[in-house]
Parts: C-alpha cells; structure tokens; sequence
C-alpha cells in the first residue's frame, strides 16, 4: 500500500483535518477539498488518498444524511429516487479512475479548487428563497445528477458544493435547501465510490478509520449550525477554504517557491 510511515503525530494531525472536513463539508460542501491533499502531502499514494478519502467521507455524509432525515430537514421519500442516479454516476467514475494514471491527480486538485474558490467569489449570493426551476426534475435526474455523481467518483473534492450549486442554479432551491439535499447525494456518491475502492484494495485502513471518527465529530456540530447560519457565510467558507488550500497544497508542492 502507498503511505508514509503512520506516526501518532500523522493520526492526531489527520483526525483534525477531518472533524474540519466534516464542519465544512456539511456547512458548506467541499470538505474533500481539505481532506484530499491532507492525505496526499502526508505520503499517501493518489489512488489509495482517494479510497481513504472516501472511507472517511463517507462517516461524515452519513451522519450529515442521517440527522437530515432525522430532523425532516430532508424526506426520504424526495431523495430516494434521486440518490439512486447520484449513485450510479458515482460508481461508472469510480471504475474509470481505475485505468487513469494517478499522478494527473496532482494537477486536477488546483484546477477543481480554483475553479470553485472563484466561482462562489464572483457569482450573485443566493438566498433561501425558492426560485423557478431552469431544468425539469427529470433532466437534472438523468443528467446533472449523475455527471457530478461521476466526477465524485472519479475525483471528488467540491462534489457538495456542485450538487448544492446545482440545486440552487438549474432547480431554483435556496441555499439552505439546497445544501440539505446536496449532503444526501454526496453520501450516496462516496457509498458507490467505497464499494469500487473496496474491490479494488485502495485504502489505508489506519489512517481511514481514525478520520472517521473526526468526521462523524465534524458532520454532528454541522448539521446542527447548518439551518442557523448566514448564507453569505457559507459562501465566505467556501472561499477562503479553497484559496487557503491552494496555496498551502501549491506550496507543499513546491510550485511556489524553489525548493
């Protein structure tokens, strides 16, 4: 397996980045965006930080998806149909990584956080309120769903804030809605994508179960912040968590500075 050697200093570091993976993630989407390069620049190999990423993940989304459905911020009965080609799409992503050199992954990472950081810079702030639908549920069931459903599985990162951006911009959600729903994708698409990452013997099952616990930890404080926040916090989140990793994950790279 591709890893440094695991020290109690790399588990306890590991376990912070995901119980903050998991607050963000659940607030705001895109914890992966943390917890990936975390898990590369500690030594982990690109394929084998994507099967742990997911491992962890997948703790956090569900327990996201959980107090949701708990708490009836989310109906089963509107989702069930929809996590299903989220899933789908998850797992034909999944396979192809599979046959895709891992070291494109280094510069796809800076590409993805970029194109998100700005786009939540520059775009209007949405709002809670509902607005009219720019795509019919059945075209944003068969397509859009899975297309991000598909990335999640073969990459990752932002894969909630895609679906939560998806919701607001092509089926009119508010921001708050949209995010709820966007956690019950996500814990669909990292379920696929394990499942792929399982057969294929792609995690580190130390690392992998340390961060769980720090994303159940993460996900539990989120979900109950998430229906009291300021939206236009949760943009600001977004932003400064994707410019803060790039230039900490461009720097380790040693794309900024000579080494």
């Amino acid at each position: 397996m591709e890893y440094a050697q695991i020290t109690t200093q790399l588990l306890s570091i590991l376990f912070i980045v995901a119980v903050v993976a998991g607050l963000l993630d659940t607030l705001a989407g895109g914890g992966g965006l943390i917890a990936l390069p975390a898990l590369i620049l500690s030594g982990v190999g690109p394929l084998a930080a994507l099967g742990t990423n997911k491992l962890q993940g997948s703790m956090g989304t569900a327990t996201a998806t959980f107090l949701m459905i708990k708490n009836k911020r989310v109906k089963w009965h509107d989702v069930k149909n929809i996590m299903l080609f989220a899933f789908i799409g998850a797992t034909i992503g999944s396979i192809a990584i599979q046959f895709v050199n891992p070291e494109i992954l280094n510069y796809v990472i800076p590409v993805v956080i970029s194109f998100i950081g700005v786009y939540f810079l520059i775009s209007p702030t949405p709002s809670e309120e509902q607005a009219k639908p720019k795509l019919s549920q059945r075209s944003y069931n068969n397509i859009v769903v899975p297309a991000i459903g598909c990335y999640d599985g073969f990459f990752g990162p932002g894969t909630g804030s895609f679906f939560a951006l998806a919701g607001i911009s092509l089926r009119g959600y508010g921001i708050i809605k949209s995010t709820a729903i966007a956690k019950t994708l996500n814990f669909s698409t990292n379920i696929a994508s394990l499942i792929i990452f399982l057969f294929a013997g792609k995690i580190v099952w130390t690392i992998g179960v340390v961060m769980m616990f720090g994303q159940v930890i993460g996900a539990w404080l989120g979900s109950h912040c998430l229906f009291s926040i300021n939206p236009k916090l949760l943009r600001m989140l977004v932003v400064i968590m994707c410019f803060g990793m790039l230039i900490k994950y461009s720097y380790d790279m040693g794309w900024l500075l000579a080494r």
